[in-house]
């Protein structure tokens, strides 16, 4: 059976840009605060200069890294509004969705043990 054509979400690009565990180290920087790109390429030594900038072009064309010029430093910024894109439209729509299949299963376990008690307790009385 064929797939249906997936049609594209304007947020496939963030999903790209947080698909690496480098990049989602590099925002994890950034949300402590603002950073120059100097200090985030030394915050990772195992790659290159090139390595740690192309990692950062990702990230700034997925808009969840901003890049000012101070003087001759380049800071870095941490932007959210991207993730809170993604938790509104994958986290929302499903948390009711959760949120009632938890209440019936909370319901099933307590009528189930509610029920047990019962049978208990007609046992209990026959004797």
């Amino acid at each position: 059976m064929p797939r249906p054509k997936r049609m594209p979400d304007k947020l496939d690009i963030v999903w790209k840009a947080l698909s690496d565990p480098t990049r989602r180290a590099i925002l994890d920087l950034l949300r402590d605060g603002l950073r120059t790109t100097t200090e985030i390429v030394e915050s990772f030594p195992q790659l290159t200069r090139f390595g740690v900038m192309k990692h950062l072009d990702v990230l700034r064309e997925a808009q969840l890294v901003q890049t000012t010029e101070s003087g001759r430093q380049r800071m870095n910024s941490l932007n959210t509004v991207p993730i809170q894109q993604i938790y509104e439209r994958w986290v929302t729509p499903f948390r009711q969705l959760w949120s009632n299949q938890l209440v019936r299963l909370k319901a099933a376990v307590e009528g189930g043990g509610v029920a047990k008690k019962r049978q208990r307790k007609q046992r209990g009385s026959k004797g």
